[in-house]
Formats: structure tokens, C-alpha cells, sequence
């Protein structure tokens, strides 16, 4: 009931006004976004790469109203591509994409506007030497993502998306997805949607979220475990073990201020952990999605309101 509320709160434009004016908001949404501007960022990518972490960037802003819009989305991740070649991270840094910021969502040609945006980050991505990972949004995106994915792939086969457990059409969608080399980041979800489409309980959605863990695994794809759960990630090693994986055919994702210590132990023991890092002054949505993701997060944020 909580995560429901927080997410119907994600999208109230009343609440977004009220919550964004209080002070402390500020200082509990740094520890999950880093900054509002690229150059902010960049420290915060910077100090991760130093301590072995590998990054996938997402420049927040989801409200595309008009074309302009998506080109100025399109041409931020241009400059923060080039930025990264320049800093010599790009390497170990990725870009994270949401279609919707591209302008998938838009009246009139939104899939050939959102196509030919993504495409021109695809080749920035690969002049930069990196790579791009599709965002999945609400249900009702999926089948515009994944095919944008497939007209990506003909020219950028090493472009990844994300796919989410809790989706009941996502067993499917996985057995054609896991082929030789395809990156796949599976995540549970983060967006409330109808029963009709997703899984309501909590322990569906972890069922699901394994029996996806051992599809992928399973395959010759290349799975990026997007999660936070130890017994999520206790699985994902069993099935490691399983299929007798190497470390350079798969690599776990967990958010930015989120189980730190964790991501630095993968690291440690030399697994690839990559911190999805977002950024931008349009972070409202972001945070309050992170709040329904876990009981915790509301508690941090409270507590920090007491004792502001």
C-alpha cells in the first residue's frame, strides 16, 4: 500500500511542489542522485570509476513535451559522451536511456523522432568506446522500446535494455531476447501498474524475478543482474556456479547510495558491479521511486526530515 502511494505521489504535480521546496529534500535526494549538473556528476562517476565500480549514466527528465525537448535530451547525452572520452572513464561508463525523454510519448512522429535520437547517442556511444542501455518504463512503452531495440541492434548489436520481472509478459519477452550477447539488465520494477499486466505480490515478483535469473543465465546472453536483494543476488551466484560463468559474461547493477558496501565487495572479489548513476535537475520522479522500492528508503527520508 505504501509503494502504491508513493508512486501515485510521483505523479502529482502538488506534491512534486511541496516536496521540492522543502529544504532537507536536497540533502536526503544527494544521496541517490548526483547533482544537477553534468559537471557535478562527472566527480561523482570519476570517484567511482577510482574505486573499481564500473557506471551506466542516466540524465533524469522524462516530461518531453515537443521535439525540441528530445533534442536537447539527445544532445546533453552527445556533450556527456564526449565529456567521458575526454576523461578517460568511458571505458567504464555507459549511458542509461529513457525513450520517453527522446520523445517516444510525443503526438506526432514519436517513433521516428525517439528512433533517430537514440541512434545519434548509439554512435557517440561507440566514437566514445561505451556503450547505451534502453530504460523500460510503464507497460504500455514496452512494445515501442524493444522495437526500437531491434532497428538499434541491426547497426549497434552491443546496445542493452532493461526488462522488468514484475511484468507477466516478461518470460516471454526473455526467450527472445536471450540470444548470443545480448545485454539484458533485469530488474523487479518500479512503476504501479494494473493487475491485469503485472504480478501484485511482492512474492510473485521475487518468484518471477528468479525464474527470469535462471532463463538468463541459461542463455548466451549477457545478463546484468539489476539488484539490490541478497537473496536476489545469493541466486545469481548459485547459478553462476551453475553454469560455470566467467566474470567477464555478466555483471551486476545496483543504484547510486544504495547497498554501497555490497557493490564494493562484488568488486572485490572480482566481479563486475556497475552503480546506475543519475543526474539532473528534473529529479523528482526518480527519488519518489525510490522510495517505494524500499521501506528503508521512506525511513531515511523521514528520519532526515526530524533532524533537519
Amino acid at each position: 500500500m505504501l509503494s502504491r502511494t508513493l508512486l501515485a505521489m510521483s505523479r502529482s504535480g502538488r506534491t512534486r511542489r511541496v516536496i521540492t521546496r522543502v529544504p532537507v529534500t536536497r540533502r536526503v535526494v544527494d544521496r541517490f542522485v548526483a547533482g544537477e549538473s553534468l559537471g557535478e556528476a562527472a566527480w561523482v562517476i570519476q570517484r567511482l570509476v577510482g574505486e573499481g565500480l564500473s557506471v551506466t549514466v542516466d540524465r533524469l527528465g522524462e516530461d518531453t513535451l515537443d521535439a525540441a525537448d528530445a533534442a536537447a535530451t539527445r544532445d546533453a547525452y552527445l556533450r556527456m559522451l564526449g565529456r567521458f572520452a575526454d576523461l578517460g572513464i568511458a571505458g567504464r561508463t555507459e549511458v542509461s536511456v529513457k525513450l520517453s525523454a527522446l520523445g517516444q510519448r510525443l503526438p506526432r512522429d514519436a517513433g521516428r523522432i525517439s528512433l533517430d535520437n537514440a541512434y545519434a547517442i548509439c554512435e557517440a556511444a561507440r566514437s566514445a568506446g561505451t556503450t547505451v542501455t534502453l530504460d523500460m518504463e510503464d507497460h504500455t512503452t514496452v512494445d515501442a522500446t524493444l522495437g526500437t531495440l531491434a532497428v538499434l541492434r541491426k547497426d549497434f548489436p552491443w546496445v542493452g535494455v532493461a526488462i522488468q520481472a514484475m511484468l507477466r509478459r516478461t518470460e516471454g519477452d526473455l526467450r527472445d531476447l536471450s540470444v548470443a550477447g545480448s545485454r539484458i539488465r533485469l530488474v523487479k520494477g518500479a512503476y504501479a501498474e494494473p493487475a491485469s499486466v503485472a504480478f501484485p505480490d511482492r512474492r510473485q515478483i521475487d518468484a518471477a524475478y528468479a525464474r527470469a535469473l535462471a532463463t538468463l543465465f541459461g542463455s548466451a546472453a549477457y545478463p546484468m543482474v539489476g539488484s539490490h536483494d541478497p537473496r536476489m543476488i545469493d541466486i545469481a551466484h548459485r547459478l553462476i556456479a551453475e553454469t560455470g560463468r566467467t566474470p567477464d559474461s555478466y555483471e551486476f547493477q545496483m543504484l547510486h547510495g544504495i547497498r554501497t558496501e555490497e557493490q564494493r565487495a562484488l568488486v572485490a572479489g572480482g566481479e563486475v558491479c556497475r552503480v546506475y548513476v543519475p543526474f539532473g535537475a528534473d529529479w523528482y520522479g526518480y527519488f519518489m521511486r525510490r522510495l517505494a522500492e524500499r521501506p528503508a528508503n521512506v525511513k531515511f527520508f523521514l528520519t532526515s526530515l526530524v533532524h533537519r
